[in-house]
């Protein structure tokens, strides 16, 4: 007798009953099927109302002819784009708004890894200077540089005063008159007011890193700074990243510093592309238009490359 007659066969329908149908799955319902869609369908509008509707605007702003009192004229192709890079000041501007937007982003980076790293030790008073680092991100950012301004005033400024009564200057200085004196200053607030964000970025970011990492590397016989450059940095990277970017974005378009302290002034010497357009609105809107969509793209283009090389150096590490 062979092995095969002996081995037990699979139940099965018995004579005469009909074979028997695998269940059938449950019919979704139409609202079923458009999955997440209903619940980010509200957020997606939002973006194309308040993002993607402006700049579609904007764009098809810097094709026309308005007169100074916002009628249409007609349609002005590349006009606008060409009275724009014909500007005299434009290039000046260009040179600004890089060596500004590196400068402040640069110099916010390094003062907040130090208060961040800090602000991780335990000391006393730690609580009361976390909540006073606060204070610049809470207040408004016009306000802030209009108390600058204040304070840098020519005439009745306390920094003169101050500096005056204690022999340091032999007169009252116009800080904010030169671009000398008024870009250093306007640098100063600018990384005044983007520390806080930036150093409670990368405090969140160190208080994720385990603490049996140290305690390896101690072990191990790593030194504080090995320990920092090999341990810390890289796993604070992605903080790090964030922070980076959005302060990139941050500076590069900012606009209430500058305005509020010199208007750009003298003449557009002391102006970012943000404020040069600004300073276009009063004479060509469909030029001011134009910068904005030339000052639009060179977010795109900086934010994209510093992540592409961020990304590079990742995959060589």
């Amino acid at each position: 007798m062979s092995l095969a007659s002996t081995a037990p066969k699979a139940p099965g329908p018995s004579r005469g009953e009909p074979p028997r149908r695998a269940p059938s799955k449950p019919r979704r319902s139409g609202l079923d099927r458009l999955g997440p869609l209903p619940w980010i369908a509200p957020a997606v509008l939002l973006i194309l109302l308040v993002v993607l509707w402006p700049v579609y605007e904007m764009v098809h702003t810097s094709f026309l002819r308005i007169s100074s009192s916002g009628f249409v004229r007609g349609a002005a192709g590349l006009d606008k784009y060409r009275k724009l890079f014909a500007e005299s000041d434009l290039g000046h501007v260009l040179v600004s708004t890089v060596i500004w937007t590196v400068t402040v982003v640069g110099l916010t980076m390094v003062l907040s890894l130090a208060l961040a790293q800090l602000f991780n030790q335990q000391f006393p008073g730690r609580r009361l200077t976390r909540w006073a680092l606060i204070a610049p991100w809470a207040a408004s950012v016009l306000m802030t540089a209009i108390g600058f301004k204040w304070m840098l005033n020519q005439t009745a400024g306390v920094l003169n005063t101050a500096m005056t009564d204690l022999g340091l200057i032999s007169g009252p200085q116009d800080w904010l008159g030169k671009p000398s004196t008024a870009w250093p200053w306007m640098m100063f607030v600018a990384v005044f007011v983007s520390l806080p964000f930036t150093t409670y970025t990368l405090l969140a970011g160190l208080q994720t890193v385990p603490g049996e990492v140290y305690e390896a590397a101690r072990v191990d016989g790593a030194s504080t700074w090995q320990t920092y450059r090999k341990i810390t940095l890289p796993l604070l990277r992605p903080a790090f990243l964030v922070g980076v970017v959005i302060n990139l974005i941050n500076v590069f378009n900012s606009f209430p510093i500058i305005w509020g302290m010199t208007q750009g002034g003298p003449s557009s010497a002391t102006a970012t592309t943000t404020v040069f357009m600004y300073q276009l609105k009063d004479t060509d809107i469909g030029e001011s238009a134009a910068m904005s969509v030339v000052n639009f793209a060179l977010v795109v283009v900086m934010v994209l490359a510093f992540l592409k090389a961020s990304r590079w150096k990742e995959d060589e590490s």
